[in-house]
């Protein structure tokens, strides 16, 4: 049982496996909550770049694939019993559209995002995206490790 009382909960998924952990979490903090439930994925452009030059449909694809995967998800939470989900794709850099977009324009008072994303060069250059997130929020924020385990900044 859960002293907060949400109403707007956020989780951020990609195509990675760990997504589906702290996906299933969040479906059931909505479900305790009675809560509506956002699934966003944030298409970050940087990595595709300099692939636009030799194919210029690579970041329509993407985005199709983005969509496709989101709706799945959207449908997982259906038939986990939420009847009050919502997806949200964005392109740009996912710590900030998530903070100073999606969090206001949303009302979203609960993040729920898995702790490690991407490879570990990456987030030596530019830091985890999660620890990005839960550092900028003005709502708190539950991260997942991939043990399970939830950490939460409140």
């Amino acid at each position: 049982m859960t002293l907060f009382n949400y109403k707007n909960i956020l989780v951020c998924v990609d195509g990675e496996q760990f997504s589906y952990d702290t996906f299933n979490q969040a479906c059931t903090f909505a479900l305790e909550q009675d809560a509506k439930l956002y699934i966003t994925t944030i298409v970050d452009p940087k990595p595709y770049a300099s692939m636009v030059r030799f194919d210029s449909k690579i970041m329509q694809r993407v985005e199709q694939r983005a969509s496709e995967s989101l709706q799945a998800y959207k449908q997982s939470a259906e038939e986990k019993g939420i009847a009050d989900a919502e997806t949200i794709l964005e392109v740009g850099t996912p710590k900030v559209r998530i903070t100073r977009h999606i969090v206001p324009d949303y009302n979203i008072d609960l993040i729920m995002a898995g702790e490690t994303r991407g490879r570990k060069p990456e987030r030596v250059m530019t830091g985890s995206i999660s620890k990005g997130i839960a550092k900028r929020a003005t709502c708190d924020v539950i991260l997942v490790k991939s043990s399970g385990e939830m950490v939460a900044k409140v």
